[in-house]
């Protein structure tokens, strides 16, 4: 049997996953080396990747073939400025979940796209905290049942591409599991057409087991149906605001090639010292 392309970026020695069964982790995961592959991006050398923790945290640590930080809970985009200032050379990515990024890790997020920090930082939103069993998360949906809102959650989502757009980020981009190819190719973008600042992408990953499986879907029922209620942002603005609630707005929000954090304080360092 051939040997799948993706081996050539993962460690065949932590294989098969502890992700749960239909877990939409591997469609990401794949997507991400698809991108290499195409952009001939043939090791992962002068690659950083970075994480906290949550599920998808352990995407790039234990799996994927290159140097890796697993960091304390919310804090992977703030390691991971640390890591870029001290070695700008590296492409330096972070994979984490909506609890780690938006949540306590907010504050980073937030401060890490003010300064356009060279950075791409990937949010797999599964809607709940799902490692810990599902409770609610600053994404769950209002009105979705979890075992912290099990009438249903009273607050409304953080709409954090909406947030981010309204920075100084450089790319801002939101695709659903679903939509495989358009996330595919936003990889391939932010490693090559747009490769400095700060490059947010939200992939829309409802869990398997606390959010797919409590509303009596499969995963492949639910990947259906996230085919019809993923739109493209300029249809979703079109529609009644009743009838945005069913729907996931997607597409690339924002695309600019301003100069990266390390190039601006590479700048005010020249002023600094006089040359």
């Amino acid at each position: 049997m051939a040997r799948h392309p993706s081996l050539n970026y993962m460690r065949e020695e932590v294989l098969p996953t502890a992700f749960c069964p239909g877990c939409y982790n591997g469609i990401v995961m794949n997507a991400l080396f698809e991108a290499f592959r195409e952009l001939g991006i043939e090791d992962l050398r002068k690659f950083a990747f970075v994480s906290g923790i949550g599920c998808s945290s352990w995407i790039p640590s234990p799996y994927i073939k290159a140097d890796s930080l697993h960091t304390l809970h919310g804090r992977a985009i703030a390691v991971a400025t640390g890591v870029k200032a001290y070695n700008p050379d590296l492409e330096v990515i972070v994979i984490g979940g909506d609890g780690d990024i938006a949540s306590i890790g907010g504050n980073h997020l937030l401060h890490a796209a003010r300064r356009n920090m060279d950075l791409i930082v990937i949010m797999i939103n599964n809607q709940v905290y799902g490692m810990t069993r599902g409770q609610a998360a600053p994404t769950t949906p209002h009105g979705m049942k979890t075992p912290t809102t099990p009438y249903g959650n009273p607050e409304y989502p953080l709409d954090i591409v909406s947030i981010l757009v309204n920075t100084n980020a450089n790319y801002v981009a939101r695709w659903c599991v679903s939509n495989y190819i358009q996330l595919k190719n936003t990889f391939k973008e932010v490693l090559s057409n747009i490769n400095r600042g700060f490059r947010f992408i939200e992939v829309y990953a409802p869990c398997i087991t606390y959010v797919v499986r409590r509303e009596g879907k499969s995963p492949g029922q639910k990947l259906r149906e996230l085919m019809t209620t993923c739109i493209p942002y300029k249809k979703y603005m079109e529609l009644e605001l009743a009838e945005r609630e069913k729907y996931v707005p997607v597409g690339v929000f924002k695309a600019e090639d301003k100069p990266g954090f390390v190039e601006t304080y590479r700048n005010y360092l020249r002023k600094a010292i006089g040359r």
